[in-house]
């Protein structure tokens, strides 16, 4: 597999999953295009083959850290998504989301995936782009959202068994494809003091 370098990361991305994405790395950032019915989601209930879907994952170095970028999606169906993902194998993944929501609204959402995947929609998003950060505090994991970079918003904490590889996709489950753009892409040692004050 070809890797692919992006500005801000200390480790290089590989190709993943099936159908590919396309992918360019262009003005610092990176911009993935994933196809008809991308998606990665197990329904709880049991309906359904488990769907597929083209990323770019790679294995971030040891100990804490805290990865944010800046994710601004073309939507056009619901569930597209711009997605930073968590992947330690099949059926074992957590997504953190900027998605189209049912009720065709700009959305954060996290989904954690042991089996079968959960669902839990965060708070709806006014502005064009919504920030998206994960951290790594020793085994356990958190997803934070932002409207502006600053002030932070836990969404989710949780724990992934296993050796967890980190990067992004785009999705589109109900549609024809979907493009995500991931910007201003930053990577800092060390967790955050405090998940839950804003920090």
């Amino acid at each position: 597999m070809t890797a692919v370098t992006v500005p801000g990361l200390p480790f290089a991305l590989h190709p993943d999953g099936d159908p590919p994405c396309e992918h360019l790395v262009a003005d610092g950032g990176l911009v993935l295009t994933g196809g008809a019915g991308s998606d990665l989601f197990v329904d709880p209930a049991g309906n359904g083959a488990p769907p597929n879907a083209g990323r770019l994952i790679g294995m971030p170095p040891d100990g804490d850290f805290r990865l944010s970028v800046l994710v601004t999606v073309g939507f056009r169906s619901i569930y597209d998504a711009g997605v930073v993902l968590l992947h330690a194998g099949e059926r074992r993944w957590a997504k953190l989301c900027f998605e189209l929501s049912p009720q065709h609204r700009p959305t954060a959402v996290t989904v954690v995936t042991r089996g079968h995947s959960d669902d839990c929609n965060s708070f709806e998003v006014t502005s064009d782009g919504l920030w998206l950060r994960v951290s790594r505090i020793g085994p356990a994991w958190a997803f934070h959202a932002s409207a502006d970079g600053q002030w932070w918003q836990l969404v989710r904490y949780f724990s992934l068994e296993g050796d967890v590889r980190v990067g992004f996709l785009a999705q589109s489950p109900a549609g024809e494809g979907c493009t995500a753009t991931f910007r201003r892409i930053a990577w800092l040692p060390g967790a955050p003091a405090d998940l839950r004050d804003g920090s």
